[in-house]
């Protein structure tokens, strides 16, 4: 493995870790009053341009990492629209 696909795959993998405490928090309590929907609109969006981006590249880490994260992104997002 090249230093920059290990680099890239480890700030991909810390990147698209710290959501998933998120998310679990939502589902557990229901909450997303303090959450910017917008934020989230814009977020997830711009994480499906980075999918996109690495497709067209061919980047496994880049691919992986926006994966998940877009449908970590995206679970919030839509729990924000179904719990207010």
């Amino acid at each position: 493995m090249q230093p920059t696909d290990l680099i890239g795959s480890l700030a991909a993998t810390l990147t698209t870790t710290a959501f998933i405490p998120q998310v679990w928090q939502i589902w557990r309590t229901r909450h997303t009053k303090d959450i910017s929907l917008g934020m989230y609109i814009a977020f997830t969006c711009g994480v499906a341009l980075w999918l996109a981006y690495g497709l067209l590249l061919g980047s496994w880490p880049i691919i992986i990492a926006n994966s998940i994260t877009v449908c970590l992104a995206g679970a919030v997002l839509v729990m924000k629209i179904r719990f207010g």
